[in-house]
């Protein structure tokens, strides 16, 4: 009967062991588990969890302060947000050579003294120009809204755009750049306007070609302030009075 006992007491825990290990996991942090037995298993629970500091230093979304430096970003292609219309320059006129612009040119001071559309717009000698530059509104859209005969040149990007209807106002006022050459963009503006019964006044201040001019028979008038730019384009301001 001892023995019996004894035997008994010997197999209980082989049977408990037993049981604790059938159908389980276990810790999975054990090492001295079935784990050890896998050792990349045990290298990926043991391991350290690798960082990048470089973008590390980026997660600031949660931070009071922002970052040291903007996220890079690339410049988009000229050819982004760009008017989409064929170009059709036909027989172009020659724009006359420009005269040198004076010390009471108001509209070259109007391009220097300019920091927004709306400032331009009010710094011009046309009364239904600057009287129509508070009721400036900006969107895009505008430049679409260009009198008839002085459109968005094709391929032109542009950069900002402001018009008014308030009462009588037909104010339109663009930014734009054009990957043609300065010349090409005069000439191109320069028939539009002669084309259109407008004048057409050359002048040039420093670096800055101004191109402007009106119509009789119905008041209207246009101005365009080009540069050219680095990449051998032009960039160009214009303000017109009498959009559609």
């Amino acid at each position: 009967m001892a023995r019996r006992v004894n035997v008994l007491l010997l197999a209980l825990p082989l049977a408990l062991a037993g049981c604790g290990n059938n159908g389980s996991l276990g810790d999975v942090s054990d090492t001295e588990s079935g784990n050890a037995a896998d050792p990349a298993l045990a290298s990926a629970l043991q391991g350290q969890i690798m960082v990048d500091p470089q973008l590390g230093r980026q997660a600031n979304g949660d931070a009071i302060r922002p970052p040291a430096q903007p996220y890079s970003g690339g410049v988009p292609n000229d050819n982004v947000a760009a008017n989409g219309s064929k170009i059709d320059n036909g027989q172009l006129l020659k724009t006359p050579a420009p005269t040198q612009a004076t010390k009471d040119c108001t509209q070259c001071s109007a391009a220097r003294d300019a920091v927004t559309l709306g400032g331009l717009a009010a710094r011009q000698k046309d009364p239904k120009s600057n009287q129509c530059a508070a009721s400036l509104q900006y969107a895009a859209g505008w430049a679409q809204r260009l009198p008839k005969d002085l459109p968005l040149y094709p391929q032109a990007r542009v950069t900002e755009a402001a018009g008014s209807t308030a009462g009588q106002c037909q104010l339109r006022v663009v930014s734009f750049s054009s990957p043609q050459p300065m010349q090409v963009m005069l000439d191109w503006y320069y028939t539009k306007a002669i084309r259109g019964g407008y004048t057409g006044e050359h002048q040039v201040d420093g670096k800055e070609h101004i191109l402007g001019g009106t119509r009789d028979k119905d008041g209207g008038a246009y101005v365009l302030f080009l540069t050219t730019r680095p990449d051998g384009g032009t960039d160009i301001d214009m303000v017109a009075n009498n959009g559609i």
